[in-house]
């Protein structure tokens, strides 16, 4: 795996090193001991898999609390999103800054995302399949979300939004700790 640090600390693209031959590829996806020499969250508890029917679904920007805070590690399995990643974190130089990326079944790229770091992404294809590994278990009553629209972020989403849930399209605006 290439890891390139995007412009937020702690929030990789990786990219992977397929070893191709006459059956196609072979490539590893996740490996704990590259991911503590990056300093990354080599934790993983927990797979899920969001399956979005429609092109211009919105997903976020979500985010766990603390006592249990979540890293992410995000890949697009089917069709393709913009994946945005929002710095959270109190007293960080990148408080509010964002970072988005393509990521798609033909670039194989993942995202890396820290805790303290909401994620949110925006489907560019129908029928788009993300598959992520996240870091703690899942605890609804820390469940957390920002606007997607917020204007504290201004995020350059690349297409018009097209199906929101309910949950999502109401979150507050960004209020710092």
């Amino acid at each position: 795996m290439i890891f390139h640090e995007t412009g937020l600390p702690g929030v990789f693209a990786i990219h992977l090193e397929p070893q191709a031959d006459e059956r196609g590829f072979f490539a590893r996806s996740w490996c704990r001991r590259e991911f503590e020499i990056h300093g990354l969250n080599p934790a993983m508890v927990q797979c899920n898999v969001s399956f979005n029917q429609k092109k211009g679904t919105l997903r976020g920007l979500h985010y766990q609390a603390a006592p249990h805070p979540e890293s992410k590690l995000v890949r697009c399995t089917a069709g393709s999103i913009f994946d945005v990643a929002v710095d959270l974190r109190p007293g960080s130089p990148t408080l509010k800054k964002w970072t988005g990326m393509v990521l798609s079944s033909a670039n194989r790229r993942m995202i890396y995302i820290p805790e303290g770091v909401a994620h949110g992404f925006l489907t560019l294809e129908d029928n788009t399949e993300i598959f992520y590994q996240m870091s703690e278990f899942y605890h609804p009553e820390l469940s957390r979300g920002v606007r997607w629209d917020d204007p504290a972020f201004k995020i350059a989403w690349p297409s018009r939004v097209e199906v929101i849930s309910e949950r999502d399209r109401n979150y507050s605006s960004f209020v710092p700790a």
